[in-house]
């Protein structure tokens, strides 16, 4: 949904990403604090997201060179987002799959490949909103925050890194020039790997935790009953909003408006009963949007910072490629990272030497003689989406959801040191040596 960023805003002083890393500390250890704290914070997030934001964007107005202009391209982002994970949760809300007989460790496994692969074909923001409430109610008489951490490591993220559609980050490579199926073609077998590595770890920790229900798969899941679906017609407005992504920018807000009339429809003509079988409300969007607009608008310098400084990293191999974009995709927005990285490869290894060619010429010219730089960089990107909450939109998203629906998911630590380094870390980095 992001469209390729202009040249970064100059002179970018490194003590304004402060409010980013404030916010990222608070999001982090306020859901852990004292419960009056966290009532506090529960209470006024909002305007803590939103106040730290405004700072930001006071300086750049203020003090940097075309500051206005990278606010602007901020916000518009953040709509574009924002519309498309608000219509698609409000969709899939509308769509109540009901899965009998299931949640064993094969059949979760097999129901988390199968995610993956919907995610190349409507995105893992689609895949994930879609598949989420499927997923907690087949495993609800036994659920553990595993399961929320491996369906966001596999459905949310790392499933969806073979097409445009798969990604935001894939979506700005095909704006920029990289074919649609290329990646299909040339990154497929790392994406075999890093998925097969992730569902097998997957088996083994929900096959210990199958064990540990004494009295075996209860009744209501025993069996082989029917699969259904209630509200199936809106799988109309979810293919429109999909769609709705390949409008082109320049129709302006066009896009953004069929997506959230797609909604309003799915909204208007869903049976009550069907939202309340979901238990569907708008709590995890609300999260969502607040905290969102306070990380898009904080998150500014850190990104210019690393469009100005970039080249300065002397990165040559495409394996630090692939770890630079990933470990900055993993607390940043991980669609502009990969455009700053893709960005850096083409100056770096453009045709006649450095920094000599510009746009889709460069781009074409690393397709053909350097595409190992955009396939580590596009699956650096994708992938380490999944090493926090907030390297994907879906991640919180997905988290929110959960909790919603009262079953556990990790805190924002709980998830980062007990799952995502000591687990996902690993697979990645061997994914990256092996096909670097």
């Amino acid at each position: 949904m992001l469209t390729p960023a202009p040249a970064t805003v100059a002179g970018i002083p490194p003590f304004l990403i402060a409010p980013f890393a404030l916010l990222l500390l608070l999001i982090a250890i306020m859901p852990l604090s004292p419960a009056s704290l966290k009532r506090l914070w529960d209470k006024y997030y909002p305007i803590v997201s939103v106040t730290l934001g405004l700072a930001v964007v006071a300086y750049y107005f203020l003090k940097i060179p075309g500051g206005a202009a990278g606010i602007g391209r901020t916000i518009q982002q953040y709509i574009s987002f924002i519309c498309l994970i608000g219509s698609l949760f409000v969709v899939a809300g509308g769509i109540m799959m009901k899965i009998k007989g299931e949640g064993t460790p094969f059949f979760n496994t097999l129901f988390l490949a199968l995610g993956a692969v919907v995610a190349n074909l409507i995105g893992t923001t689609g895949a994930s909103m879609l598949m989420i409430r499927p997923w907690i109610r087949m495993n609800e008489y036994r659920f553990n925050p595993f399961h929320v951490v491996f369906f966001i490591f596999v459905v949310s993220n790392c499933g969806g890194a073979l097409t445009p559609m798969g990604d935001p980050p894939l979506f700005l490579g095909y704006l920029s020039g990289v074919p649609f199926f290329w990646l299909v073609k040339h990154a497929v077998l790392p994406w075999i790997t890093c998925l097969g590595l992730i569902l097998t770890t997957f088996f083994f920790f929900d096959r210990w935790s199958f064990t540990k229900v004494d009295d075996g798969l209860p009744a209501e899941f025993s069996g082989t009953g029917a699969w259904y679906v209630h509200g199936g017609w809106n799988l109309i407005p979810l293919g429109i909003v999909i769609a709705a992504v390949f409008m082109p920018p320049e129709t302006g807000f066009l896009r953004e408006g069929v997506m959230l009339t797609a909604a309003l429809a799915s909204w208007r003509f869903t049976p009550h009963s069907v939202h309340a079988e979901n238990k569907f409300n708008f709590g995890p969007l609300q999260e969502v949007a607040w905290l969102f607009i306070g990380i898009f608008l904080t998150m500014m310098p850190a990104l210019d910072y690393l469009g100005q400084h970039g080249k300065a990293m002397g990165f040559a191999h495409p394996l630090q490629y692939y770890l630079a974009a990933g470990s900055l995709s993993a607390v940043l927005d991980n669609a502009p990272t990969y455009l700053n990285f893709l960005q850096l490869a083409q100056t770096s290894f453009a045709r006649g030497g450095a920094g000599t060619t510009e746009g889709v010429d460069s781009v074409q010219h690393l397709l053909v003689a350097h595409p190992a730089f955009i396939v580590t960089v596009s699956l650096g990107a994708v992938f380490f989406g999944a090493m926090t909450y907030i390297g994907n939109g879906p991640n919180f998203m997905v988290k929110s959801i959960a909790e919603n629906a009262g079953v556990p998911a990790p805190s924002f630590f709980g998830y980062i040191f007990k799952y995502s380094v000591p687990v996902l870390l690993p697979i990645l980095v061997f994914v990256g040596w092996m096909f670097t």
